[in-house]
């Protein structure tokens, strides 16, 4: 049996992570969703550092780039710097449409840049392309895969 697809999102709004956290946990494979509210816990997170030294190897992040503490880009630019970090693909979560940051996230080593959901449909349209590529066609660095 494989073991199940771990998927950091990083998210400081309660109401988008719940939603995320809880689409992608209804999905037909076996996937943990942890959830980091900065991106400083993000990096800790990552890291096994601090209060998360027992946290899994992550698959796939999830990541929102207006964050408190450190910013989306900073903590983009650090996993993609970092050797033990930069093979994990990070794909950006942002309700920003802006060409600027589109190239920037790209700039920075993003693996996708995904604009966030204005309603219900384009929500669903947005788990089912995740769910379809990330964890069905793509085969991620650790071999995961559902």
């Amino acid at each position: 049996m494989c073991r199940p697809i771990e998927i950091l999102l990083v998210e400081d709004n309660p109401g988008d992570a719940r939603l995320l956290r809880k689409a992608l946990e209804q999905a037909p494979a076996a996937i943990n969703v942890s959830v980091a509210e900065d991106g400083v816990d993000a990096l800790d997170f990552l890291r096994g550092q601090g209060e998360h030294a027992a946290a899994p190897h992550i698959d796939l992040v999830l990541l929102d780039l207006n964050l408190p503490r450190k910013d989306g880009r900073e903590v983009l630019a650090e996993i993609k710097q970092d050797e033990q970090l930069k093979s994990i693909p990070v794909v950006v979560l942002s309700s920003s449409s802006s060409s600027a940051d589109i190239l920037s996230s790209y700039d920075l080593h993003a693996n996708g840049y995904i604009t966030k959901w204005r309603d219900l449909t384009e929500f669903q349209a947005v788990m089912s392309a995740i769910e379809s590529f990330w964890l069905k066609v793509d085969t991620l660095p650790s071999g995961a895969k559902v």
